[in-house]
Parts: structure tokens; C-alpha cells; sequence
């Protein structure tokens, strides 16, 4: 198993979509890291992530708006296509699987907007830093 985490910003509020009977929430994630090139001029790279959380629950959609700050974690896939000039691209995406949020969409460093962390994943929990919701299915021992 190949496992991508990422922290970063949402470049645009999440899409929660329907495909054969399943919700789906789609959003990108760009995460931007400062380096210093060959001549010491410092550079900035960002990276999108094209990001799809098959999931029943979807309360956290709300909060997945622009400019909020992430922790998401899944598997990575490359996808493959041809440009208009006919030239090789490819791109990221990730199948996620936890999604915790940072911090709010006006960049404070501080707890979210809706008062503490929050993560879901997919047993469908949805907790924040004030609160621990309890699991939908049995112990499993």
C-alpha cells in the first residue's frame, strides 16, 4: 500500500457529487513549499492534489471551503493525458481516506471557524477538538 499526506490550502470549494448511488466530494489541495535555487534566489513551488472522498457522510463538506487549511490522507494515483499541443501531462489525485481540518478559510493560524479541529474519515465520524463522537459500529473485539 502507498500512502500520500498533504497539508495545505483548498483551491476552491469542495463539489459533493452522486456517481452510481455514492457520494463523492471533490476538491483540490495545493501545498506550496519555499527553496532556494542554484544561484540562492529563493523559489516557491506548489503542488495541486486533485482530491475524491468517497464517503456516506458528507456533513464536512461545509467546512471544506477555499483557502482552508487541510491534513488529507489516501492513496496517490498519476493520471496521464494529452494536451492540446499534443504534449505529455499528468496530474495528481488522491483516493482519500482521513480528512482533518487546520484551520479556517481567512488563513489565521488559529482553531477553524467553526471553533476547534475537525477530522471525518470514512467510518463516518465527524469530531472536533471540543467533542468525541462515538463510533457508529460495535468495538471490534
Amino acid at each position: 500500500m502507498i500512502k500520500l499526506q498533504i497539508i495545505g490550502r483548498l483551491g476552491k470549494d469542495c463539489i459533493v457529487n452522486t456517481v452510481n448511488a455514492k457520494n463523492v466530494i471533490n476538491f483540490n489541495v495545493a501545498h506550496s513549499e519555499k527553496y532556494k535555487d542554484s544561484q540562492g534566489v529563493l523559489q516557491e513551488r506548489t503542488i495541486w492534489v486533485e482530491c475524491a472522498y468517497w464517503t456516506d457522510r458528507t456533513a464536512i463538506a461545509q467546512y471544506l471551503t477555499k483557502g482552508t487549511q487541510v491534513f488529507v490522507e489516501g492513496s496517490p494515483e498519476v493520471k496521464t493525458f494529452t494536451r492540446q499541443d499534443n504534449s505529455a501531462g499528468a496530474s495528481l489525485t488522491m483516493r482519500v481516506r482521513d480528512v482533518q481540518l487546520l484551520g479556517s478559510a481567512n488563513r489565521s493560524d488559529g482553531p477553524s471557524q467553526y471553533g476547534g479541529n475537525a477530522s471525518a474519515n470514512n467510518s463516518g465520524n465527524i469530531t472536533t477538538s471540543n467533542e468525541v463522537a462515538e463510533p457508529v459500529d460495535d468495538l471490534p473485539f
